[in-house]
């Protein structure tokens, strides 16, 4: 279950000003981080219940929606250098990039699928916005409202970088980029950057959140 929260979250994390009318940028550029999350959030959740049966089948018009909308909102780059930790000191950018970008696609083919799964009408409630230490930017506090079940607690972290966006997810007080990094702190102690990323490409390596896909 926790790892179709993630995929939920992750794809509610969408950009708001790159999908809005051109009429609405300017009252939703001072909308806050939280605003934000929310009302993209239910805008994509629409969509997904709307498009159920033809993403059902059409897999790669699912994977385009998701891909097209975590890739403008998720600060990639920054959060596979958290994920990285000590393995990524003295690494080229173009390492970071390659691991990044294998790790989100990756995840998008893991969890794609996963949210024409999840039942009922999810709805986000935003509960709080609070400063991170060292002003690293905002945690963005919501509920995931579901039909049936208790409500599930999500946290976003995001950072103004070119806008405000997501660099880690926390549902149930459970971090990805913490699970990520002790995932890979093996495969990084045996190989390279490049070469690790090269297995997340290839399928070899799977980034997976939670514990056994619950």
């Amino acid at each position: 279950m926790k790892s179709l929260l993630l995929s939920v979250s992750l794809a509610l994390s969408t950009p708001l000003l790159a999908v809005a009318p051109l009429a609405t940028q300017a009252q939703q550029a001072t909308a806050t981080p939280g605003q934000q999350v929310v009302t993209t959030g239910s805008r994509v959740l629409t969509t997904l219940q709307q498009r159920r049966a033809e993403f059902s089948k059409n897999p790669a018009a699912l994977r385009s929606f998701i891909d097209g909308e975590l890739r403008g909102s998720f600060d990639s780059l920054y959060a596979a250098r958290l994920v990285l930790g000590t393995h990524g000191r003295g690494a080229s950018e173009a390492d970071v990039k390659l691991f990044a970008d294998a790790m989100v696609d990756n995840l998008m083919q893991r969890y794609g699928a996963a949210l024409l799964n999840f039942e009922g009408k999810p709805r986000l409630r935003l509960k709080s916005e609070s400063p991170l230490p060292g002003n690293r930017g905002i945690k963005v506090s919501t509920e995931l409202l579901r039909d049936n079940g208790a409500p599930v607690p999500v946290d976003y972290l995001v950072r103004n970088n070119g806008g405000w966006k997501i660099f880690d997810v926390m549902i149930e007080g459970v971090s990805y980029v913490q699970t990520f990094r002790s995932q890979f702190d093996s495969p990084l102690t045996q190989k390279s950057i490049a070469q690790v990323a090269a297995d997340l490409r290839s399928g070899s390596l799977k980034a997976a959140a939670g514990n056994g896909g619950h």
